[in-house]
């Protein structure tokens, strides 16, 4: 009596103590942005996208004057002609200072194409980061899916426990009065052995599914990660693949790059061009220097500075005529160039186009297959609950029995495999048209 009350008291007081918070499961939008936030590969992109705004930065930078100062010491030996024009040993050492800059003011064009193709190249790089962000959160989706249904095969599975349970307790139950034979017992038991090792199974393919999608999101471990269930399959009328082409053009980040890079590729042509024109530049700068002469007296230091002090101005006009066709073979390669940026974009929305058609017919055959998977459940469901009536009359074997429960369990599976393969293949579609990954 006392080992009893000394137990009620202990629940009372473990009752008593707040329960610790589970985390909250996340969303498909949730996980999506983690991933985007902390994944390496799209900080790469971050990191490229960061390069090419030095470059703009750099080419912008062009257009300014630069600024250079210098300072030589010389010394020399030996004989050397005099004033007098009669060779003598002396011995001599220079000093001079110099300051100078230089102002581009033509250059062909060259500056303000180069400004322009880093610009564009720029906005290459910034979708080229958004695709980084769509592909991550393509394939956070379809781990997402994978762990939904690796969670409706893990209940399909304890179903599949609690009736193969219930029909060994039923046999153990009728065993005992003689109804049946041992035999009967020890083959639902050995079903009941293969239901429990499909559950292991199933279990650990969910584990496996939640490690994949924590390995995604950069998370340290899949402790304590669950996520929510979609309520509702969607509704929506599937639009064609050429309907959702069309929008993909205008929306997708690795056709605009190209795009964009296609109209770098006329730059790119252009500053190679710039190399037939004249340049011309600006220039000045200030200079001084303090010489001596071993046998002849000189000024002092800060004398001879001064008096030797000199400023120049200057204009310097650059011609090409002839580099032995260097700029015509530069020109030759920018229009190759251009050519190939024109076969890339064809190349990209082709494979969208391709990729579209696939996720189309997908979904059609997704939603077909929806359909057939309902009914096949309804007669499986119906078949399994005549046979069970029959079985438990004794006018069906355990073979049928069992083989009836079987095509009624995988009915559901195919079920849940169809449901959210639908679900999966509607929201791409979606996401190619250029609205948000979710469900």
């Amino acid at each position: 009596m006392n080992r009893i009350l000394t137990a009620l008291v202990w629940c009372a007081a473990m009752s008593s103590q707040p329960l610790q918070a589970q985390p909250a499961p996340w969303s498909l939008r949730q996980c999506c942005d983690y991933a985007v936030a902390h994944n390496i590969a799209v900080k790469q992109y971050e990191n490229q996208r960061r390069q090419q705004e030095l470059r703009l930065s750099t080419a912008k930078n062009s257009r300014l004057p630069d600024l250079n100062g210098s300072a030589g010491q010389n010394f020399s030996f030996g004989r050397g002609l005099t004033a007098q024009n009669t060779y003598t040993n002396t011995n001599t050492s220079s000093t001079s200072f110099s300051l100078g800059t230089s102002v581009p003011l033509f250059t062909g064009f060259q500056i303000p194409n180069t400004i322009q193709l880093n610009r564009l190249n720029l906005e290459a790089a910034t979708k080229d980061l958004e695709k980084a962000r769509n592909d991550i959160r393509m394939q956070v989706a379809q781990a997402y899916v994978q762990i939904l249904y690796d969670m409706e095969i893990c209940s399909v599975a304890r179903r599949q426990i609690s009736i193969d349970s219930a029909q060994v307790a039923r046999l153990e139950a009728l065993l005992e009065v003689g109804r049946v034979s041992e035999a009967d017992v020890s083959q639902q038991r050995a079903t009941l052995a293969q239901s429990q090792l499909t559950a292991t199974q199933a279990d650990n393919n969910r584990q496996l599914a939640l490690l994949t999608l924590t390995q995604l999101l950069e998370l340290e471990t899949p402790e304590g990660f669950s996520i929510q269930v979609p309520t509702r399959l969607p509704e929506e009328t599937l639009a064609a693949a050429d309907v959702v082409f069309a929008d993909a053009i205008a929306v997708k980040p690795e056709v605009q790059a190209e795009q964009l890079r296609l109209q770098a590729t006329e730059n790119s042509l252009k500053i190679a061009k710039s190399g037939l024109y004249p340049t011309l530049s600006f220039s000045a700068g200030l200079g001084t220097n303090y010489y001596t002469t071993s046998g002849f007296k000189a000024d002092a230091f800060g004398k001879q500075l001064q008096n030797n002090f000199s400023q120049y101005l200057g204009l310097n006009l650059n011609i090409p005529i002839f580099n032995r066709f260097q700029t015509r073979n530069q020109i030759r390669a920018a229009r190759i160039d251009r050519e190939s940026q024109q076969l890339a974009l064809d190349n990209v929305k082709k494979q969208l186009y391709k990729e579209i058609q696939q996720a189309y017919y997908n979904t059609v055959a997704a939603e077909q297959k929806l359909k057939s998977s309902e009914t096949a459940r309804q007669a499986g469901e119906e078949a399994f609950r005549l046979m069970t009536g029959k079985y438990e009359q004794g006018k069906a074997t355990i073979t049928e029995f069992n083989e009836a429960r079987n095509n009624f369990l995988k009915a559901q599976s195919d079920l849940t495999q169809a449901r959210y393969e639908y679900l999966y293949q509607t929201a791409l579609l979606k996401f190619y048209r250029g609205e948000e990954l979710s469900f």
